[in-house]
């Protein structure tokens, strides 16, 4: 007899997807997207420490209040803070820059009363004053199968020794990081993310594993090993917003992202999350330039990508929660 499993994860959405950055409009504010989070029907709302919608530096106290009370009233969840860190840099004014970001992304955390912020150990970072819409910072795109040299070396000791400092800080507020499998320092994957979370070695250091970062490495038996290899330090998860379309029907359908040239095998992901027990949010971002007829569209156009995503994914969900 075939097991059942009864899902208990929950959906949440990141702020980057109204930030304005991607598609021609105005930005929302962390209370416009707890409304419109609701309105679309996600559970939680995920908010990433990013001007113009949630810098630190720009939230004051009544800012903070206002944005709890509201989550409140709207019954939606702040499930997770996302920081954009990069400890790598060999300048020690650059990772001390990160590091005094990431203290007042801490601070944010703990009056928002959210205990989980992701991390990463290097961000290439977004250029959004040169373009229409806001692009990622040129950077090497590594395989799994890289070999690595010694400024290599040097580069994952120094995030090594950046997310120590950032975790025990962290700590002292009750704050757990959960550092994300993305490139360029990590690898294709999941295997360096979780070797350094363990080098890291810190009781509050997890992981957030997203399935669109293993890019062709889609496969049932390489993601079913993923999961049972990073399980029980998974505390957050994200999805694409950004490759879904209707059928004749009416049915959303996944089209191939834009990282490599396949789609994401998110039926036999969300299937091993379940299977081990996984039950925090998975988190929607639409964080590309958002492009219709060869045109950049407006925010009616991420909405209607937004709704049409939330429906795939919640299907699937209740599908694999029956496997």
């Amino acid at each position: 007899m075939a097991m059942v499993y009864h899902s208990r994860m929950k959906f949440a959405m990141l702020t980057v997807t109204y930030s304005g950055l991607f598609y021609d409009g105005p930005a929302l504010t962390v209370v416009q997207q707890i409304r419109k989070a609701r309105q679309l029907g996600f559970d939680g709302l995920s908010i990433e420490t990013k001007r113009p919608v949630a810098s630190p530096l720009d939230l004051t106290a009544a800012d903070r209040k206002e944005i709890r009370s509201v989550a409140a009233s709207e019954r939606l969840a702040l499930c997770a803070l996302e920081s954009l860190s990069n400890f790598a840099s060999p300048l020690m004014e650059e990772r001390e820059n990160n590091l005094a970001m990431m203290r007042l992304a801490i601070e944010l955390a703990s009056d928002l009363e959210i205990g989980l912020v992701k991390v990463f150990a290097a961000w290439p970072g977004i250029i959004d004053d040169e373009d229409d819409t806001a692009l990622y910072a040129p950077y090497e795109r590594q395989a799994h199968y890289t070999k690595l040299y010694p400024a290599d070396l040097r580069r994952w000791r120094r995030a090594v020794d950046g997310l120590r400092e950032t975790a025990d800080w962290a700590a002292a507020r009750g704050v757990t990081l959960a550092l994300q499998n993305h490139a360029p320092l990590l690898r294709t994957g999941y295997e360096d993310a979780l070797t350094m979370m363990r080098e890291v070695n810190r009781p509050n250091m997890a992981l957030c594993l997203d399935v669109p970062l293993f890019k062709e490495r889609q496969g049932d038996a390489y993601i079913r090993e993923a999961v049972r290899a990073c399980a029980p330090h998974i505390r957050l998860t994200h999805f694409g917003a950004w490759n879904f379309r209707e059928s004749e029907d009416g049915e959303p359908i996944q089209e191939h992202g834009p990282s490599y040239d396949g789609t994401i095998n998110y039926a036999q992901y969300f299937a091993a999350l379940q299977q081990a027990g996984y039950d925090g949010y998975l988190v929607s971002e639409y964080c590309l330039p958002c492009v219709k007829d060869h045109r950049i569209a407006g925010i009616d156009e991420i909405d209607r990508a937004n709704a049409l995503a939330l429906r795939y994914m919640k299907a699937l969900v209740s599908a694999t929660a029956r496997v």
